[in-house]
């Protein structure tokens, strides 16, 4: 079987994913490109996590060509593919229909710096325009939009993050969603006060070696 190990995480992670509330029934996708093999991991279209085996998880090329597995690849295949091509640091992405970051993508909001855990995400997490989903013009806009952001709201969709692994892109989309329900909460009883740009680029810095060992990715370690 090409890419097991990739395969089993998807699985796995999926699971997490609903059970973190970050989803429901087979909505979101997630993926991981094996650089060295040029081959892509994703999870199949219109199946329950819950059900997902290793073998469901279908098998690209860079292309998005199937090269192993008998199920069709998620319908949002093409903007996985536009952001590994966009950012050749990324290996795994993660996209959920998260309550509080769709609300706010339903509003056509972006998140500022309102807490510091934005950070996750870099400044802020900058707004994919609306396009019909599983579009080539979707694919567009998020690529487009992500610039070197870790997280993008997808206008009146959901949320898409990125990471050098699936357990930091999965992090990422958790750490968003608790920023995205704080800053909906905020702005119901009052106007939040938003960090400096400056601030925002030490918690980065500060992040970047934040763990027992210094070089975990963030996301990795509790506080």
């Amino acid at each position: 079987m090409l890419l097991r190990k990739e395969r089993e995480d998807l699985v796995r992670f999926g699971l997490k994913m609903v059970r973190a509330q970050l989803t429901s029934g087979t909505g979101g996708n997630l993926s991981i490109f094996s650089r060295s093999d040029g081959l892509i991991a994703i999870s199949p279209s219109g199946i329950e996590y819950d059900e997902m085996e290793p073998a469901d998880v279908t098998v690209v090329d860079a292309s998005g060509m199937v090269v192993e597995g008998n199920r069709k690849p998620s319908s949002e295949l093409g903007f996985h593919l536009a952001l590994y091509r966009k950012r050749p640091d990324v290996r795994a992405v993660v996209h959920t229909h998260s309550v509080y970051a769709t609300t706010l993508a339903c509003l056509n909001w972006e998140i500022p710096a309102v807490h510091y855990l934005v950070a996750f995400s870099g400044h802020k997490v900058p707004l994919a325009s609306y396009a019909t989903f599983g579009s080539d013009q979707l694919a567009a806009n998020v690529a487009a939009a992500i610039g070197d952001h870790n997280a993008v709201l997808l206008a009146n969709h959901g949320l898409a993050t990125v990471g050098p692994n699936l357990a930091t892109a999965f992090a990422v989309a958790e750490e968003i969603e608790l920023v995205a329900r704080i800053y909906y909460q905020a702005k119901s009883i009052g106007e939040p006060v938003i960090l400096p740009r400056e601030e925002m680029s030490r918690v980065i810095e500060k992040f970047a070696v934040y763990g027992q060992k210094g070089t975990k990715p963030c996301g990795e370690d509790t506080e």
